[in-house]
């Protein structure tokens, strides 16, 4: 590393660790190094151990930079020793002609593997970037936290359940650019050379006046209930099909094709109103979500994005957006613009990027050369805010408004996170959890 870019990640470090440690307005004039290792070592912080998890540790030890992974932290032992067998593999690849592993950039030892609800809190301390992949109904707590303690973040969408969870990582969000916080988070498109490409030239379209997106697959995993499981693990376990840690799958994976509308638009619906249910899936299993929901979500101009998800065996797969505007439309997933007759005005024919790792790379590059260049958190806090808004439409069959329902202060977390502790939804003498009933269930 040369000594440029040493003193000026150094110089930048300075100043996270003075306003972290509260002193917003005084002059910078910490000597403090931030980062503790005499090799400049960027510690971090692996905060959810699971599939995300130990992919987002790898791509963070994959970059150029020296990185190391110092702590983990997961409610579930399980889980850290999973996660800590596929990072010390001797090839991470799966078997690839280009085998590679990154054990030289592990370094956890027994002492700094962390479990239980507050593991979070003593794995952050060590580290200098936290990584964020637990439930998303977990995420305001933690963002806050490392935001209080004053680490580079990256977070995995969504960034939260409800309203009252949009706020606190709203809230903390500002904080963070006070501080100078660097904060990816996981909404990847945006470091996707194809959408990147898309989204400069997307003037040759005109004035956007419709979108449509799609997150349309057959579901995910379950995880069968076992003896002796309290309700809490059971329902941790089986995170996907509860909403206050979830927030069902329009907000965990539709969120993707809901947050490049708004991207492309360039702000957010002020209103919307839908309809969904469960149509198939049906079992007790799959605890209180719906498996379809289609919403119109209404923005300020005018224009409207038709948005559809469902989780459905043996029908239509679709993962896409589309934008029309005045004097065209883009499709995202073949890469390409055109006019209203077809002909094509842009094509992105390049060999497209892992914007996955790039998401890494930018940012811990960013960190090493003392940069701060990443506020993505208000970005992905509104983004998550649109999809729970529609969630809350389909519930409902009412329609929602934007100001009223961040307005509302709804929270669906418990009380008190424990193993013994209930989560906010039980089932029934059966084993079968409530459904939202639209035209019965009322938020407002």
């Amino acid at each position: 590393m040369n000594t440029e870019n040493k003193n000026s990640r150094r110089e930048f470090v300075k100043k996270t660790a003075m306003l972290a440690g509260g002193a917003m307005g005084i002059p910078l004039l910490s000597k403090a190094n931030f980062y503790s290792g005499a090799d400049d070592t960027i510690k971090v912080a692996l905060i959810g151990c699971g599939g995300r998890g130990t992919g987002a540790a790898m791509q963070a030890c994959l970059t150029k930079q020296n990185v190391k992974l110092v702590a983990m932290a997961d409610a579930f032992r399980d889980r850290i020793d999973s996660c800590y067998k596929e990072l010390t593999a001797d090839d991470i690849t799966g078997g690839s002609a280009n085998p590679k592993n990154i054990k030289n950039r592990i370094d956890v030892p027994e002492e700094r593997k962390y479990t239980g609800f507050d593991a979070y809190k003593k794995a952050m301390a060590h580290a200098d970037v936290v990584i964020l992949t637990t439930p998303p109904g977990f995420r305001p707590i933690h963002f806050e936290e490392a935001v209080n303690q004053g680490k580079q973040i990256f977070m995995e969408k969504p960034v939260a359940t409800d309203p009252a969870g949009i706020k606190k990582v709203l809230d903390a969000a500002e904080i963070a650019k006070q501080k100078k916080l660097n904060v990816v988070v996981g909404l990847q498109r945006h470091y996707q050379d194809s959408y990147r490409a898309l989204y400069a030239n997307k003037h040759l379209i005109g004035d956007i006046t419709s979108a449509q997106a799609w997150w349309n697959n057959d579901g995910v995993w379950v995880n069968p209930r076992k003896y002796n499981q309290t309700e809490m693990e059971y329902q941790m376990r089986n995170w996907y099909y509860f909403v206050w840690l979830c927030g069902d799958h329009i907000n965990e994976q539709h969120i993707h094709n809901i947050d490049v509308i708004n991207w492309f638009k360039g702000g957010y619906p002020v209103k919307a109103q839908g309809m969904g249910g469960r149509q198939v899936r049906k079992g007790k299993e799959y605890g209180e979500i719906y498996d379809h929901h289609y919403v119109e979500f209404h923005y300020a101009d005018g224009s409207i994005l038709n948005s559809q998800c469902r989780h459905i065996p043996g029908t239509m797969s679709k993962v896409d957006e589309l934008l029309t505007g005045t004097k065209g439309k883009i499709f995202c997933a073949e890469a390409k613009i055109t006019d209203h007759t077809g002909n094509v005005l842009f094509q992105f024919n390049e060999k497209d990027n892992n914007p996955y790792q790039t998401e890494h790379d930018e940012l811990f590059a960013a960190i090493a050369k003392g940069e701060y260049k990443f506020a993505d958190a208000e970005r992905g806090a509104k983004s998550t805010m649109t999809a729970i808004m529609g969630r809350m439409a389909t519930y409902s069959g009412q329609v929602m408004e934007w100001n009223k329902v961040l307005a509302s202060g709804i929270s669906g977390m418990p009380k008190e996170f424990n193993w013994n502790a209930m989560p906010p939804t039980v089932p029934d003498e059966d084993g079968r959890y409530p459904i939202a009933t639209p035209g019965k269930l009322k938020y407002f």
